[in-house]
């Protein structure tokens, strides 16, 4: 059974042309991510050299959730 996206796809592996009926059904956007996944929003205010090595860092939420993580298992861990 092809997909529909399959059929975008050319014998040369390249997407082919996407004509009028691509963009009638095309929609904006992501479709909505369940709540137990969805991101949340917290303002902090951090030191400015923080906040400038931050800035060198390309996926900045990744690397702040990575290093909480790794601080909250340290707290647990020296609680323990």
């Amino acid at each position: 059974m092809m997909m529909e996206h399959d059929r975008l796809i050319g014998d040369d592996g390249e997407v082919t042309e996407l004509g009028a009926g691509f963009f009638a059904r095309a929609k904006r956007g992501r479709p909505a991510m369940l709540p137990e996944e969805r991101k949340v929003r917290v303002n902090v205010m951090i030191d400015a050299d923080l906040a400038d090595r931050l800035n060198a860092v390309s996926n900045k939420s990744a690397f702040v959730n990575a290093a909480i993580r790794d601080a909250i298992a340290k707290a647990a861990a020296d609680q323990a």
